[in-house]
């Protein structure tokens, strides 16, 4: 296991050389959101095309990272590109962490109401009433600390998030101060299973409903232990009152997808535990939208894609066959790849006139 001195040089030099050649913005700056109590900034990606009262995902970067830098590698915005979605991404500054980390673990930053939490909150409630999203189609994901303050979201707001998709993080609650969170982190601390969920619940005391939410982990990650995803899971398992074995598992080459469902059938909480792979998030560079860098590890599975198709945001996790949209009327996103050839043909006919 690495030591906490080795985890915090790697984190330094990381921080000197992640984005040597910063990519050129898609993202564009949020202005005026609030009191914004923690300091931080907000970056948004608006696509051409936007669905009729489109969905928002907020993406939460990972230590040491931005997020141009973390969208570029993702694919995020360019995904939005194809089915009509906004995008939001909080950043971190040096003056709050300087690691770039977001504040997982201060009490002061992840209570409902109070710092990085609520400033986080304050740019969802902006874009929201700008750009007239679907409150019922909001959704958080992150990497690392990334991911442990999407959980942070969730567990703090879950009346305003309908999914979440935890990659690389850590449990809600379960560290105060920088030793702690480090401990954490190697998986040293962590409390029981009831003890957890019980941490998860008091974070929103009046919460009627909870999000569903992934996990996502990589098996030989040396920075974040992977027994932080079952914590995880013991939390959202505990909050969902899942106490049993998955209700399905699904094996692929590098992927185990193991799914909790209620009784409809709905899938609640899932874990994709990614065999062989390091500290990071699981993208595949066969996809155009997405490009390796610190962090973003190319393994043959996109985890944007399969995120984005868990919450209902594309047909398909398979990379698209049609990449041309098209629009059927003046602010309603079509999704070329969900037509056959003869629909979306008469659909490009119909929106130039040539068709009634």
């Amino acid at each position: 296991m690495r030591s906490l001195s080795d985890t915090l040089e790697r984190l330094a030099r990381l921080n000197r050389h992640t984005y040597p050649h910063s990519p050129a913005s898609r993202l564009t700056d949020l202005e005026a959101f609030g009191s914004n109590p923690g300091a931080l900034v907000a970056k948004l990606y608006v696509p051409t095309f936007m669905a009729e009262q489109p969905a928002l995902v907020v993406v939460l970067h990972g230590c040491t990272q931005t997020a141009a830098g973390y969208d570029n590698s993702s694919g995020w915005s360019r995904l939005a590109d194809e089915f009509g979605f906004l995008v939001l991404y909080p950043q971190q500054i040096q003056a709050n962490n300087a690691n770039l980390c977001f504040n997982w673990f201060l009490p002061d930053d992840i209570r409902r109401g109070h710092g990085e939490a609520l400033s986080i909150r304050q740019m969802i409630e902006t874009v929201v009433m700008k750009h007239g999203i679907d409150r019922k189609r909001i959704f958080a994901t992150g990497l690392s600390a990334g991911g442990a303050m999407a959980n942070v979201m969730l567990a703090t707001y879950p009346d305003v998030f309908a999914g979440g998709a935890i990659i690389a993080g850590l449990p809600y609650g379960t560290a105060s101060t920088i030793p702690e969170a480090f401990d954490r982190m190697r998986a040293h601390g962590l409390p029981q299973a009831a003890e957890l969920a019980g941490l998860l619940a008091r974070a929103a005391p009046s919460a009627h409903s909870w999000p569903t939410v992934s996990v996502w982990h990589g098996m030989a990650d040396k920075t974040v232990s992977p027994t932080n995803a079952v914590a995880l899971l013991d939390q959202w398992r505990g909050v969902h009152k899942l106490y049993g074995e998955p209700t399905t598992t699904e094996r692929s080459d590098r992927d185990t997808v193991r799914m909790w469902k209620d009784e409809t059938g709905q899938v609640l909480v899932s874990y994709h535990a990614i065999s062989g792979m390091d500290h990071g998030a699981p993208i595949d560079v066969r996809n155009a939208r997405e490009k390796v860098a610190p962090f973003m590890i190319d393994v043959g599975i996109s985890s944007t894609s399969r995120i984005a198709y868990e919450w209902g945001l594309t047909p398909s996790f398979d990379k698209r066959q049609v990449d041309t949209p098209a629009v059927d009327s003046p602010g309603l996103y079509v999704h070329a790849h969900s037509l056959g050839i003869k629909e979306t043909i008469e659909a490009a006919l119909k929106s130039a006139g040539l068709l009634k």
